[in-house]
């Protein structure tokens, strides 16, 4: 059983809102979000990441471009419990008039860059309690330079994005990617595409994570040509947090996979050439009001509306998911599927809530 001593929504939490196009104050995260994932659920507008880091600066996960200003298009701020927009040029990624929106919230913690990098580090939020951290940093040659995360404990998913120069895809760490634990940092994914992992040591420098250090290389995906990047981090933290990996059995009643937890989030990425598929525990099933399967589904990769697709059905359990289906994309005959997922309900915390399944 895993037991944690705080409450998973305290950390991280799916948000659901319409825009107006006008002064819109978004609030009920309950946190103040290190950074904030945006998607419109009812339009085709690019994803949209912001973080503290980087103020009203904008950098999607759904394309290779660099990081954009979006404060024209009404984005204010990250706040206490939430966001806010002003109304400015419509916010067609974040507030359109009647738009709808999900956004996935984490939350920072402390601002002390820690010593020892010596990749030159310009900002972070850390949260070693949940586990998840956001930098900023220029990259430079040669490989082999060390960002100090201040984590505690070893990372086990990275998102990279050069935010300084455009047609750069994003470069990806899972510690499951081949399969081991042992040749993860020989391979990497492209957060924008469909792309199966990669293995070339320009990325991640042939080197795993350890609880100190993320290595980098020298190619200009992780910033070797000393443009500035933006990096979030996270650890597998017991009753609120895992990376992992399934295999695919073409079945419709497919794998079960335990993670000590019902599932707030969930993004499945097979190491074929598949789509990163997202699902949460907000989003209504039009059919089915908010009861198994879990069914709608958006990709990071895409700008795609959001699907209800019984293709890609998931069961969110108490104590994990179960694969609904045979698709390829979270179900491929023998294909290694990575996932991350975050907790909506422990299955036992540590002031004795127990997590029930949908």
């Amino acid at each position: 059983m895993a037991y944690i001593s705080f409450q998973p929504k305290d950390h991280y939490n799916t948000k659901l809102y319409t825009g107006n196009a006008s002064t819109n104050a978004i609030t009920g995260v309950g946190f103040a979000p290190a950074f904030s994932w945006f998607k419109s659920r009812s339009n085709t507008n690019s994803h949209a990441i912001f973080d503290t880091l980087r103020t009203t600066n904008s950098v999607s996960p759904s394309n290779s471009a660099a990081e954009y200003n979006a404060s024209g298009d009404g984005f204010t701020s990250l706040d206490s419990d939430g966001y806010t927009f002003n109304g400015s040029g419509g916010g067609g990624g974040t507030n359109a008039n009647g738009f709808t929106y999900v956004s996935w919230n984490w939350k920072g913690g402390s601002t002390t860059i820690p010593s020892g990098s010596t990749a030159t580090v310009q900002s972070y939020s850390i949260n070693p309690t949940a586990g998840i951290g956001v930098y900023k940093y220029t990259g430079a040659y040669p490989a082999g330079k060390i960002i100090k995360h201040g984590l505690g404990r070893t990372p086990q998913f990275l998102m990279v994005k050069n935010i300084g120069q455009a047609s750069t895809d994003w470069a990806c760490y899972h510690s499951r990617v081949d399969g081991t634990l042992s040749e993860a940092g020989d391979f990497f994914l492209r957060l924008n595409t469909t792309a199966p992992p990669s293995n070339n040591s320009g990325y991640f420098h042939d080197t795993v994570t350890t609880s100190t250090d993320i290595t980098l290389a020298s190619d200009s995906p992780v910033g070797g040509d000393g443009k500035t990047c933006v990096m979030y981090a996270f650890a597998n933290v017991d009753g609120f947090s895992r990376f992992g990996q399934y295999m695919g059995n073409v079945q419709v009643n497919g794998g079960y996979v335990h993670l000590g937890f019902t599932p707030a989030f969930l993004m499945i990425k097979s190491t074929g050439t598949r789509g990163w598929v997202m699902h949460d525990n907000k989003r209504p099933m039009a059919a089915q009001g908010f009861f198994n399967p879990n069914q709608n589904f958006l990709q990071a990769n895409d700008t795609g509306v959001e699907s209800n697709n019984v293709n890609l059905a998931v069961d969110f359990l108490s104590n994990g998911f179960k694969i609904r289906t045979t698709a390829g994309d979270i179900n491929g005959d023998g294909d290694a599927i990575l996932y991350m997922a975050f907790a909506e309900h422990p299955v036992i915390s540590s002031n004795g809530k127990s997590a029930t399944a949908r």
